[in-house]
């Protein structure tokens, strides 16, 4: 059970000190070293994708979108292999739907092709003429913190936090290229972040925790990989709501701790579906039976659960490096 707890901290709470196991230990009354060696062990096991800063893509100036896209079986390989080969998509996965392939782009502030233009040329080269782009109209939650103890409430309350006006500055910028990667298991994970920025822990830590006031960083913390972690029925519920009710149910159905991610995105004449929830589950009927009860708080026209079949790609975007660049002039040429 001890596992469970630690894994639950490092996914809420990881702390922003020069010895942040040291500090789970001392929650957990427990010994440093015995921190280290079980996280060293989940993260051998892959259930620890990664710990790192996890980023606001849009305030730091990238546009981005969900998208789906309509692959053939046939071409499903050939469009996967371009698609991932995109430095901006995070995710990318096959759904239970005809609009099969589905994935999260990002682009840097200053691309030449924009966001639309860089879905119209991935359609180009995966060679498919339908797709629908699903920008954010309304984040209500993204927050994914997977229940490793059991122990978690089914409700909880989301707050609406004012964020902090931020310039970011040459520091900043650097902060946010150093800690966007994953850091060691070590007694002091930040050591070698701190020594290439030539700073001190203090003003590295005072920096990340600007970030956080600003939005910038929603927050440090572990990822878990789900199947390995136990939740092997995830699912991206879609529901068509009333658009003048949609800030309301929007807020009713984040409020679910399942709930990780929570969006009201746009309707188009061949999807009709404009709420987004992302639901997870160690069993397909523990899932049903959350999407059931969300169905009996909010006010939906109808609902569709989309499992995801396969996982091609799931990585966090590299901010502020050259293969956007890269990525724009190889393919915008073909």
């Amino acid at each position: 059970m001890i596992k469970q707890e630690i894994l639950s901290i490092i996914q809420k709470n990881f702390p922003l000190v020069q010895r942040p196991f040291e500090e789970i230990a001392k929650q957990l009354n427990m010994g440093e070293n015995d921190v280290i060696q079980i996280l060293k062990e989940e993260k051998e096991k892959g259930i620890i994708r990664q710990t790192s800063a996890i980023f606001d893509t849009k305030r730091l100036g990238y546009k981005s979108s969900l998208v789906a896209f309509k692959v053939p079986n046939e071409k499903i390989d050939k469009a996967v292999e371009i698609l991932n080969s995109h430095p901006g998509i995070s995710h990318n996965y096959e759904r239970n739907h005809d609009f099969n392939i589905w994935f999260t782009i990002a682009v840097e502030p200053d691309s030449k092709l924009g966001l639309d233009g860089t879905v119209k040329l991935l359609a180009k080269l995966c060679e498919i003429e339908e797709y629908i782009l699903l920008p954010t109209l309304k984040l209500f939650k993204i927050s994914v913190k997977l229940n490793t103890t059991g122990k978690d409430s089914k409700r909880e309350k989301t707050k609406k936090i004012d964020h902090k006006k931020l310039d970011l500055t040459p520091l900043h910028h650097k902060v946010i290229k150093a800690s966007q990667y994953d850091i060691e298991i070590a007694e002091e994970p930040f050591k070698k972040i701190v020594e290439e920025l030539n700073i001190d822990y203090k003003l590295f830590f005072d920096t990340l925790n600007e970030l956080k006031s600003a939005g910038i960083m929603r927050r440090f913390a572990s990822i878990l990989n789900h199947r390995k972690a136990g939740f092997n029925a995830n699912a991206m519920v879609v529901w068509d709501v009333d658009e003048r009710d949609g800030q309301k149910i929007g807020k009713i159905a984040a409020s679910f701790s399942a709930v990780s991610h929570c969006y009201l995105r746009p309707k188009y004449q061949n999807w009709q579906y404009n709420l987004f929830t992302m639901i997870h589950g160690k069993t397909k009927e523990e899932t049903n039976s959350i999407i059931n009860e969300i169905s009996k708080e909010i006010k939906a026209k109808s609902f569709m659960p989309l499992y995801s079949s396969r996982e091609f790609k799931k990585v966090r975007i590299e901010y502020f490096c050259e293969n956007f660049r890269k990525w724009e002039s190889n393919f915008s040429k073909k």
